[in-house]
């Protein structure tokens, strides 16, 4: 019985139809350049915060809403739009003693798994930057209602917050005050704000 060719076809029926069922679970999101941003504060001299931002996220969302720990995403930052309201400043972390843009123009950050810690959701996964890659993990705000935008759009965004050792990823070019302070901090609270798009 259980080698009839229609049992066969039955199996191989049931098999499809449950790969298709998981696959609908899943759907596919752009980022959204235009409404994302990756913001970040650093420690300056000791004794107050440095705030800036790269702007040109862009990238893919997996989301799963029926098993939101199976959702993943990939994502890449253009290192040279680094802004912190100020020229000089933002010169100087485009230039070799820091982000080297032009030798490495982007970040790049690929997940890993997503989980549920206490109803602390955690995305884990590798950045590179500055040619370095290490594992990091994003501390995410509950994920926000899908909305339509005027045009149609299905959209979708989440918050993600991590901290981040500098030095950990080559960026290690520093001064050093007679207080013995740094002139830049090594911690660096980093937000991500990104909105996507559902394709």
């Amino acid at each position: 019985m259980t080698n009839s060719p229609l049992w066969t076809r039955l199996l191989g029926v049931l098999v499809l139809l449950t790969g298709l069922h998981a696959f609908a679970q899943t759907t596919k999101w752009q980022i959204d350049p235009a409404h994302s941003d990756a913001l970040f504060s650093v420690r300056h001299m000791g004794i107050s915060n440095v705030h800036g931002s790269f702007s040109q996220v862009t990238g893919t969302v997996m989301y799963d809403d029926k098993n939101i720990t199976g959702s993943s995403v990939d994502a890449t930052i253009q290192t040279n739009t680094v802004n912190t309201d100020n020229t000089m400043r933002d010169n100087d972390l485009k230039s070799p003693k820091f982000f080297d843009v032009a030798k490495y123009p982007t970040m790049h950050f690929v997940s890993s798994k997503l989980t549920n810690e206490g109803g602390q959701l955690k995305l884990y996964g590798n950045l590179t930057m500055h040619g370095v890659t290490k594992p990091v993990v994003l501390n995410m705000d509950p994920l926000g209602k899908q909305q339509l935008d005027p045009y149609g759009k299905l959209r979708r965004g989440f918050t993600a917050s991590t901290v981040l050792n500098r030095r950990d990823f080559g960026l290690v070019w520093n001064g050093t005050l007679k207080s013995g302070d740094s002139v830049v901090g090594d911690e660096v609270k980093v937000t991500l704000e990104v909105e996507s798009t559902k394709e």
